[in-house]
């Protein structure tokens, strides 16, 4: 006889696990392991699809080689046009994030 786990539980688990896997990644690519840091991204992002948690927002990672993006080391930040462009260096995808709201204040 199987038990089902209930859905909350499912959700639980599956954001410490994409948190772990973030930090992993991160270390790897400080370490300079990228195929490693492109799994740990590739596993997480199947994790989330699976359990329905949306990857935090302050977890940056480039939507094309599934890097995470981290400023200085493999990617590079500018402000231009009420919005914040990371330019992957690994790939050269950019990714643009308005900024309009922090500017009303």
């Amino acid at each position: 006889m199987s038990r089902r786990i209930p859905n909350n539980v499912v959700r639980e688990i599956g954001e410490e696990r994409i948190t772990k896997l973030l930090d992993l990644s991160e270390d790897a690519v400080r370490a300079g392991r990228d195929d490693r840091a492109r799994r740990y991204v590739e596993i997480a992002r199947s994790i989330s699809g699976k359990t329905q948690v949306t990857i935090p927002k302050d977890r940056k990672y480039c939507k094309n080689c599934h890097l995470p993006m981290m400023p200085g080391v493999n990617c590079s930040v500018r402000l231009s046009n009420h919005k914040v462009c990371m330019t992957c260096d690994v790939c050269g995808e950019v990714r643009r994030i308005p900024y309009i709201r922090e500017q009303r204040i």
